[in-house]
């Protein structure tokens, strides 16, 4: 990418750009997450451009998707924590 190609976070912009209709339809609430969206695609530009794929879009999911399975493993960390605590106080009320 670079001079013959636009750059990762160009082709970015103008997916974002393309859908900006679609945003401006969405429910104020779905809008900064649809934004967010854009964050997380734009948080693994780096990796997306070394790969240089003919669909930028590909790229940009795949770094929404490793975003959310990051979200839901600290759920998941977070869960496991509150039923561990839980846990100890049943442990504590029943002695």
């Amino acid at each position: 990418m670079g001079r013959t190609n636009p750059t990762y976070r160009d082709a970015l912009q103008a997916i974002e750009d393309q859908w900006a209709t679609f945003r401006r339809a969405l429910r104020r609430r779905d809008q900064a997450r649809f934004d967010r969206l854009f964050e997380y695609a734009r948080d693994h530009a780096d990796a997306s451009g070394l790969l240089n794929h003919q669909q930028p879009l590909l790229s940009a999911l795949i770094s929404i998707d490793l975003e959310q399975e990051a979200r839901l493993d600290d759920h998941d960390d977070r869960l496991a924590e509150l039923e561990a605590a839980l846990e100890a106080i049943d442990r504590e009320d029943d002695a």
